[in-house]
């Protein structure tokens, strides 16, 4: 599951990246072959990370690629 997950995040990111780096929730659930909950779990996993920013209210939250994404150590 967690590779599965991991795919996923690598979906939204390259939808994201489309799309001027941002677009609501109902059009990555829309945009993105892949079951709503595993879409949620990599976006959870997106935000946590800081590699996405999540704004807004249900059910129209606005994801957005962080432009400062955290930096991976060496």
């Amino acid at each position: 599951m967690i590779t599965w997950i991991g795919l996923c995040a690598g979906e939204i990111w390259r939808y994201l990246d489309k799309h001027e780096g941002r677009a609501l929730l109902k059009a990555l659930l829309s945009g993105i072959d892949a079951p709503k909950e595993t879409i949620l779990m990599a976006l959870g996993w997106l935000g946590r990370e800081g590699y996405v920013l999540i704004e807004g209210n249900l059910p129209d939250f606005e994801i957005k690629l962080n432009p400062n994404p955290p930096k991976k150590e060496a």
